[in-house]
């Protein structure tokens, strides 16, 4: 919720950005919070939206940041405090808006983008727009979508057992997943067994053998020392972009004079940009310690990259059957694929000429 500390006649007057000096208090306080610690990708975002807002705006809006579970423990409950408005800025994974907003899943569909450069050209146009569209529509106009980033890189195959170089390699592995039907639609596709495990438990796991693979980005592998648990085989087939959704609360946005909108959509991409390079710098170091380790990196050839995403096709009419909205969703992101692939690809024959 928009919290005004300055007096009721001053709330009357039109906030030009210009016009306030750092001697003067905030006139709105913004309170945003992620479920991670300060080591995260959505921690890096937020230190930095949180210093280009409040200096962008002359001081007239402070950020508070409130990281892990101070606000809200889980999706379900911090996305009702941005829709009553106690919580302004949350960011959640797809998994985690879910239950609200099923179709935003349509992020952990695997292979639809190749690379980091196609999935940050979708993510920095119309997708995002469509889906902030549909979420505001399903949330009475409460919920806003206000920006699509990157919170651990790629998902990429891991297990305890052996070499995964194609599809037939993940036969009969017991792979974690969430409790979500996606992911566990997909590992069954792939011919291995879903099991589901709460990330707190998944260290153990390994240990006993209660799963033998997970499909994790790199820096939480490292992160949570995953190969000391037996997990030393990572294929990096790259299924899904770990895209970071971040919410607002639209009431919070829309009482805003159009200066400070516009200062808050700035916030919102630099913050974008953050989440985007931080991964890539902190992989290189996880990739480095994990082969330092014993562990065995493996990279499909184009042909077994085409294996992997052939195999994984019954998901794509899985989703679009199964979810609400879900080929609206699938419809959206296909074509921003399409539309970001010419685009870099004519980019990359102008600057090769």
């Amino acid at each position: 919720m928009v919290k005004r500390i300055v007096s009721t006649a001053a709330l009357g007057l039109s906030l030009a950005i210009g016009s306030v000096t750092a001697a003067q208090a905030a006139d709105i306080t913004l309170r945003a919070t992620a479920n991670s610690n300060e080591n995260d990708e959505d921690y890096d975002g937020l230190v930095v939206f949180k210093n280009y807002v409040e200096s962008a705006s002359n001081g007239a809006i402070e950020v508070e940041l409130f990281i892990g579970t101070q606000l809200c423990s889980n999706g379900a409950e911090c996305l009702q405090g941005v829709s009553d408005g106690s919580i302004d800025i949350y960011i959640s994974t797809s998994g985690g808006a879910a239950g609200l907003f099923p179709y935003v899943q349509v992020l952990d569909l695997p292979y639809l983008m190749s690379d980091d450069r196609v999935a940050e050209h979708v993510l920095s146009g119309d997708f995002t727009r469509t889906m902030r569209g549909m979420a505001l529509e399903d949330s009475g106009d409460t919920i806003r979508l206000m920006t699509i980033g990157n919170t651990g890189g790629w998902r990429n195959f891991a297990n305890t057992e052996r070499r995964v170089a194609e599809p037939a390699d993940l036969e009969g592995l017991k792979i974690r997943t969430v409790v979500a039907d996606l992911p566990q639609e997909l590992v069954r596709a792939l011919g291995a067994a879903p099991t589901p495990i709460p990330w707190p438990e998944l260290f153990t796991s390994f240990q006993t053998g209660v799963v033998e693979g997970s499909k994790n980005g790199i820096t939480d592998i490292m992160g949570m020392k995953f190969p000391d648990a037996g997990l030393q085989y990572l294929t990096l087939d790259g299924h899904a972009y770990m895209g970071a959704l971040w919410w607002m609360s639209n009431e919070s946005f829309t009482g805003l004079s159009d200066e400070l909108k516009r200062v808050v959509v700035d916030g919102f991409y630099a913050l974008q940009q953050a989440t985007f390079a931080s991964p890539k710098r902190k992989s290189i170091q996880a990739y480095e310690e994990f082969v330092a380790g014993g562990g065995d990196l493996y990279v499909p050839t184009p042909d077994q990259k085409a294996a992997f995403k052939e195999a994984a096709t019954p998901v794509y009419d899985w989703f679009t059957e199964n979810v609400t909205r879900g080929s609206e969703a699938f419809d959206a992101l296909t074509n921003a694929v399409t539309a970001a692939e010419a685009d870099i690809n004519a980019g990359r024959d102008a600057d090769i000429k």
